[in-house]
């Protein structure tokens, strides 16, 4: 999604001593929302530091993350194909929330972190669509166990938001963080 923005994107990506997974662990007293920008925060912390540790010359930076959320529980990323296809049910004909955190880390330090959310409506699934779609292997690395961009979309009744927040970067959000709003 960042080619849409006029930035240079270079990755900052985590060492191999860093356990980036671990900002990932859910609280189970923590809000969906609550999470999403902790979350952000502490990769945004993260990554500062990675680039001070790594004598890099100061850039922004920028992190993100997304979080399906059915009424007050996080769906996240499922661990396999059974977790897919209980979360699919469970989304099937209902509305969920999508929770998107977007930082910047400025030059100077400063952490400015924003948050949006989407509102998607369901389509009621039947087993077998379901078990395709989990078949495809394609719900295995998404929150929610499945990504609008894909075959899911056709899941999806309707949305309030962006359509680009559901995917996990929403740019006119991530404009105004960067500052080119």
């Amino acid at each position: 999604m960042l080619q849409f923005l006029p930035v240079t994107v270079e990755l900052l990506l985590p060492q191999a001593h860093e356990d980036a997974e671990a900002l990932e662990a859910y609280d189970d007293h923590e809000s969906p929302s609550d999470y999403v920008k902790r979350v952000v925060q502490a990769k945004a912390q993260a990554a500062s530091r990675r680039m001070q540790d790594l004598c890099l010359a100061p850039k922004p930076i920028l992190v993100a993350d997304t979080s399906v959320a059915l009424g007050g529980k996080i769906l996240g990323k499922p661990k396999d194909a059974e977790e897919a296809f209980r979360m699919l049910q469970g989304l099937s004909g209902r509305r969920h929330r999508v929770i998107t955190s977007v930082a910047c880390v400025k030059t100077t330090g400063r952490i400015i972190l924003r948050s949006e959310v989407s509102k998607v409506w369901f389509a009621r699934l039947r087993d077998a669509e379901i078990q395709a779609y989990v078949d495809t292997g394609d719900p295995m690395d998404k929150a929610g166990a499945y990504g609008i961009q894909g075959h899911a979309g056709s899941f999806v009744r309707r949305i309030e938001g962006t359509q680009s927040g559901i995917m996990g970067l929403p740019l006119y959000l991530t404009a105004k963080v960067l500052g080119l709003r």
